[in-house]
């Protein structure tokens, strides 16, 4: 178990390190679209969602979502203007994201889930942001077309994000660190509980977007 925590540590570090690149880019073209068309900044927003998706759809843990998205914010701390709101942001959608999987106590991962997820995710945030900008000044339209982005954006790179997902199973990236799409308890039927060592190591089902 040492061993596969440790991986799997490694494996969000990588994931984590991969989206603070992302974030950095990304930053900018935010950056600009909130000093020039703030209606349109959350066409970008989803980009802060793709670590956390990447890391839960490959590996079905929970906390993997947090720590991947913290490490991101971290890695472009350098990187953004924000500084180090960048880790207070993505931490927070990080954590919304674990929200809908620790209802289900980390037993159901079905692709409904995590668009079902990103999309209460996403209004959250977009409402913060929306208040915190006074868009209620806005003409109607632009109220919606701001709130509405910020729930499109997120579940277009929840796809993006399932997509590399299910690339990096089929390379074996998650091979002895994935659990089962669907946990029940031991001897209630369906696969074995978490308890249930030997499936940390047998393959999982390819993920389906």
């Amino acid at each position: 178990m040492k061993n596969t925590s440790t991986r799997l540590l490694l494996t969000c570090a990588a994931i984590g390190v991969a989206g603070g690149i992302v974030f950095s880019i990304s930053a900018y073209i935010s950056g600009t679209l909130a000093a020039a068309a703030p209606m349109f900044y959350g066409a970008v927003i989803g980009v802060y969602f793709l670590p956390g998706v990447i890391a839960q759809a490959l590996l079905r843990r929970g906390g993997v979502a947090l720590i991947t998205s913290v490490i991101a914010g971290l890695v472009s701390v350098p990187f953004q203007p924000i500084g180090f709101a960048a880790v207070m942001a993505a931490g927070s959608i990080g954590l919304l994201q674990e929200l809908p999987f620790a209802v289900t106590l980390y037993r159901y991962w079905r692709a409904w889930l995590f668009y079902a997820a990103v999309t209460v995710a996403g209004l959250v945030f977009g409402i913060g942001v929306y208040i915190a900008q006074g868009a209620e000044q806005s003409q109607p339209w632009v109220q919606v077309l701001h709130i509405g982005l910020f729930v499109v954006s997120p579940i277009l790179f929840t796809w993006a994000g399932r997509a590399v997902a299910a690339g990096l199973d089929r390379t074996g990236a998650g091979r002895g660190l994935q659990l089962p799409l669907v946990r029940t308890r031991r001897g209630s039927g369906g696969d074995a509980g978490p308890d249930a060592l030997p499936l940390l190591a047998a393959p999982s089902p390819t993920l389906s977007l």
